[in-house]
C-alpha cells in the first residue's frame, strides 16, 4: 500500500500545469459553455462564440511561454520515456496549427450558429474536438494518442451531422462515423499486439523494446505495427482509406468541412509521425515501403479525382476542395516515408507543407462559404465573374490556389513543394520523386482552370429550383471577411518570408 501510494504522489507531483494548458483550457471552456447554454436566453446565444473565442485566443497565449523547451509531465519517473506528455517543439508547433485552425473556423462559423446551427451543441462540439487534437500531438504513450484521437474524432461526427433535417449532413456523418468507427477497431487491435510484445505502452520504451523482440514474437510485432498504423491512416485521407472525403465534406457545413481538412489531417500526421517516427523506427523497412506508396496512391488518386470534376455539377467547388486535400495529403506523406531512409529530421518538411496548406485551404474554404451565401449549390461555374463582383474576395481565392498549386504570387506554396520534393531525394526515393512532380502538373490544371473562371465576364443568374427556393444573402459576415482577410495577410507573409515556416524542415522537432 505504501509503495502504491508512493507511486500516486509521484504522478500527481509530476503534473506540469503549464504544459497541459492549452488542451486543459479548450476543454475547461467547453465545459463552460455547455453549462451556460442550459441558462442563456436565445437572444444571448451569441455570446456563446465570443466565449468559445476567447477560450482558443487564451488556449494559443499558453504556447508563447513553452517555446523555452522541452516540458514533460504525467511522468512515472524520472526517465523521460516513462512521461505520457512531452510538449516539445513538434507539439507546440502542431497544437499552434490545431487551435488556430479552430479559431479560424470559430469565426466562419459565427454567423452560422446564429442562424442555421444550434449554437450551444456547436461550440462545444468543436471545443472538445479542438482540445482532443490539441492533446494528440503532445501524447507520448498509445493509451493516451487513443484517447486523444477518439476525443478529437466523436464531436466531429455530431458536427458533420449537425445540420438538422439536411438528409446529405445525416449522410455524411453516418458514413464518416462507421467508417472512422472501423479504422478505429482496426488500429485497437494493432496497439494490443504491440503491447503484447513489447509489455509497454510509452512510445520510447516500444521502440527499445521492438529492437530486442523474439524471432517468434516478429510477425506478430510486425502485423501490431502495420494495423497501428491504419487508424492514423483514415485520418489522414489517405488510399485507400480516403472514400469518406468527397461526401463528408459536401454534406458537412462548410465551416466544419475546413477544420476537417486542417485540423482532422493535423491529427492524422501527428499521430502518424509519432508512432513511426518514435515508437517504430525499428521496422522502418516494414511501415517506409508502405507509407511511400501510400503516398504515390493517394497523390495521385486525390489530383486525377479533382480534375476530374464537372464545374457545372453541383457543389463541385467542395468536391474538388475535398479531392484536393487527398491528394495534398500524399505530399504530407512523403517526408514521412524519407524518414524511413535516412532521419527524423525529414519530418519538419511535413510540418512546414502542413503550416502553409492549413492557412490557404482555411482561406479557401473561407471564400468558398461567402460565394454559398448567394450561390447555394457551390459549383466552379458559380465563381465565373467573382472579380467583378467581390474583386478582393476573387484575388483571395486566387492566390490561395495558386498557393496550393505552387505557383508564384504564392512563393510559399513552391517553396514547401520544393522542400517535400528534396526530402524524397534526399532518401533515395526517386520514383517517389517522379511521381510527384507528375502529380504537381496535373494539379496545376485544375487551380488554374477555377482560376481563369473567377477573372472571366459573368454570365446571367443561374437557374435551378434548389437555388431559387433560398433566398439570396449577398452581404458577407464580418467575422468571414476578417477570417478571409487573416489567411490572406499570413500566406502573403509567408511568401514574402518563408523562413518563417520552411526553418521547421532544417530543425529536429524531437
Amino acid at each position: 500500500m505504501t509503495v502504491a501510494a508512493d507511486s500516486v504522489t509521484s504522478l500527481v507531483q509530476s503534473v506540469d500545469w503549464l504544459a497541459i494548458a492549452p488542451p486543459t483550457i479548450t476543454a475547461v471552456v467547453a465545459l463552460i459553455v455547455l453549462v451556460a447554454d442550459l441558462f442563456v436566453s436565445e437572444k444571448r446565444k451569441p455570446l456563446l462564440g465570443a466565449v468559445a473565442i476567447a477560450g482558443l485566443v487564451a488556449a494559443l497565449v499558453t504556447l508563447v511561454p513553452l517555446r523555452d523547451g522541452d516540458h514533460a509531465t504525467f511522468c512515472l519517473g524520472s526517465d523521460a520515456g516513462t512521461c505520457s506528455y512531452i510538449a516539445d517543439h513538434f507539439a507546440l508547433v502542431i497544437q499552434f496549427l490545431v487551435l488556430g485552425g479552430a479559431l479560424l473556423t470559430a469565426l466562419l462559423s459565427l454567423h452560422d450558429t446564429r442562424t442555421k446551427l444550434p449554437a450551444g451543441e456547436f461550440w462545444f462540439l468543436l471545443l472538445s474536438s479542438a482540445a482532443g487534437a490539441a492533446l494528440l500531438p503532445a501524447s507520448r504513450d498509445l493509451a493516451t494518442l487513443v484517447v486523444a484521437l477518439e476525443v478529437a474524432s466523436l464531436p466531429a461526427f455530431a458536427l458533420v451531422g449537425l445540420r438538422r433535417g439536411d438528409r446529405r449532413s445525416s449522410e455524411a456523418a453516418l458514413k464518416f462515423f462507421l467508417s472512422s468507427v472501423t479504422a478505429t477497431a482496426v488500429m485497437l487491435l494493432g496497439v494490443s499486439f504491440v503491447y503484447a510484445t513489447t509489455g509497454t505502452l510509452h512510445l520510447t520504451q516500444i521502440a527499445t523494446e521492438l529492437d530486442s523482440v523474439p524471432g517468434q514474437l516478429d510477425s506478430l510485432a510486425k502485423a501490431g505495427v502495420v494495423l497501428t498504423l491504419v487508424g492514423f491512416a483514415f485520418k489522414t485521407a489517405a488510399v485507400p482509406f480516403h472514400f469518406w472525403v468527397p461526401d463528408t465534406y459536401v454534406g458537412a457545413p462548410l465551416p466544419i468541412a475546413a477544420y476537417l481538412s486542417v485540423v482532422g489531417k493535423a491529427v492524422g500526421f501527428s499521430g502518424l509521425i509519432l508512432v513511426t517516427v518514435i515508437a517504430f523506427p525499428g521496422y522502418a523497412d516494414v511501415w517506409g515501403p508502405a507509407v511511400a506508396v501510400l503516398a504515390a496512391l493517394t497523390m495521385t488518386a486525390g489530383n486525377v479525382a479533382a480534375l476530374r470534376q464537372v464545374p457545372t455539377r453541383a457543389w463541385s467547388a467542395i468536391r474538388l476542395l475535398a479531392w484536393s486535400s487527398v491528394g495534398q495529403a500524399g505530399y504530407l506523406l512523403v517526408p514521412i516515408a524519407a524518414a524511413a531512409y535516412t532521419s527524423d529530421d525529414q519530418i519538419g518538411a511535413t510540418v512546414a507543407y502542413a503550416l502553409m496548406y492549413a492557412v490557404v485551404n482555411l482561406g479557401a474554404f473561407g471564400v468558398a462559404a461567402v460565394v454559398a451565401r448567394t450561390r447555394p449549390l457551390n459549383r466552379i461555374s458559380d465563381y465565373r465573374g467573382l472579380y467583378a463582383t467581390r474583386p478582393l474576395t476573387a484575388l483571395a481565392m486566387g492566390f490561395f490556389l495558386l498557393c496550393l498549386a505552387g505557383l508564384p504570387p504564392g512563393i510559399i506554396g513552391l517553396f514547401a513543394k520544393v522542400t517535400v520534393f528534396s526530402s524524397a531525394v534526399d532518401a533515395g526515393l526517386g520514383w517517389l520523386a517522379v511521381i510527384m512532380a507528375v502529380n504537381v502538373v496535373i494539379a496545376l490544371y485544375y487551380y488554374l482552370q477555377w482560376t481563369a473562371i473567377m477573372f472571366r465576364a459573368p454570365e446571367g443568374a443561374p437557374e435551378g429550383a434548389e437555388e431559387a427556393a433560398e433566398p439570396l444573402r449577398k452581404g458577407t459576415p464580418a467575422p468571414v471577411t476578417v477570417a478571409i482577410a487573416l489567411t490572406a495577410a499570413v500566406g502573403v507573409v509567408l511568401s514574402g518570408y518563408p523562413q518563417l515556416v520552411l526553418r521547421f524542415a532544417a530543425t529536429n522537432l524531437f
